[in-house]
């Protein structure tokens, strides 16, 4: 089993910044890549960011350029900072851990950006 808890939503205006957190418990050596996913009202939940346990990283298109998911092993968390802002960024924000062929989901963070 993984835990993950994420942190670090919250309202902000257009064109700022936010950075989320994914904190990881249990069984962290079997974590084979970690991902942020968000879901807005009345839409599916949709990929925005990877890494694995390597290093490499993969973007949605929509947030290239914006968005950069890094990790902290020592602390076992896994970072989302969130630049450049936009109002269709609003959604709920979870994160994901893939280890041992299961995938294991944190209780979402609200992020709310305003025009």
């Amino acid at each position: 089993q993984v835990q993950l808890v994420e942190s670090g939503g919250g309202l902000v205006q257009a064109g700022g910044s936010l950075r989320l957190s994914c904190a990881a418990s249990g069984i962290i050596g079997s974590i084979t890549s970690m991902a942020w996913y968000r879901q807005a009202p009345g839409k599916q939940r949709e990929l925005v960011t990877t890494i694995t346990t390597g290093g490499s990283t993969k973007y949605a298109d929509s947030v290239k350029g914006r968005f950069t998911i890094s990790r902290d092993n020592a602390k076992n968390t896994v970072y989302l900072q969130m630049n450049s802002l936009k109002p269709e960024d609003t959604a709920v924000y979870y994160c994901k851990a893939a280890a041992r062929g299961s995938g294991y989901w944190g209780q979402g963070t609200q992020v709310t950006v305003s025009s």
